[in-house]
């Protein structure tokens, strides 16, 4: 499995950081962009460096590398996952306006109709925050905003981390214990 992790200037970098965290766990090779502004969303709400991220993944290209492999449509890969990601991304790839690495990626991941998850972070939402989201979900994306369940019974910031990623990974068919699954 191939999964493209791309992480955006929004709040809640730790989101993606933690998704690289538990692929390379499962050995999955992963394709990372962080935006620019994402770098510095890095520095200012977590412990760890862009180096240190960059490195979790098994291969990192340039925002503004629109030549890169993943930007091809003959590159096979099952998967991208935007987390978190910005208003300004969603917008981008609502109206396919892949002017770099990010938005091209998605462009190619609609395109060739593989899965694409949307991880939105921005509360309230504008009305035109909602049709850019409607309008991805049209076409095959998969929006699923990073809301609390409370039905695991989280203890710690950490339990909703891996309960995000939990869902994410049920999206895609991977086996986890990330949370505890409902029962009743």
């Amino acid at each position: 499995m191939k999964i493209v992790v791309c992480i955006t200037g929004a709040s809640g970098v730790i989101y993606g950081i933690r998704l690289l965290e538990e692929l390379k766990k499962k050995e999955i090779e992963t394709h990372l962009v962080i935006s620019n502004i994402a770098k510095d969303i890095i520095e200012y709400e977590t412990d760890y460096s862009v180096k240190d991220v960059e490195s979790i993944a098994s291969f990192f290209y340039d925002e503004d590398d629109l030549s890169a492999i993943i930007n091809s449509g003959s590159f096979k890969f099952d998967a991208t996952i935007i987390i978190p990601a910005s208003m300004k991304t969603v917008s981008a790839i609502s109206n396919g306006y892949a002017d770099n690495t990010i938005n091209r990626v998605a462009d190619v991941t609609l395109k060739e109709r593989r899965k694409l998850i949307i991880v939105p972070r921005e509360t309230p939402l504008r009305t035109i925050h909602l049709e850019n989201m409607v309008n991805i979900s049209r076409e095959g994306g998969i929006i699923l905003p990073p809301m609390p369940g409370f039905y695991h019974k989280p203890k710690t910031i950490d339990d909703q981390i891996d309960f995000i990623i939990g869902k994410i990974f049920d999206i895609l068919d991977i086996n986890n214990n990330l949370f505890t699954k409902w029962k009743q």
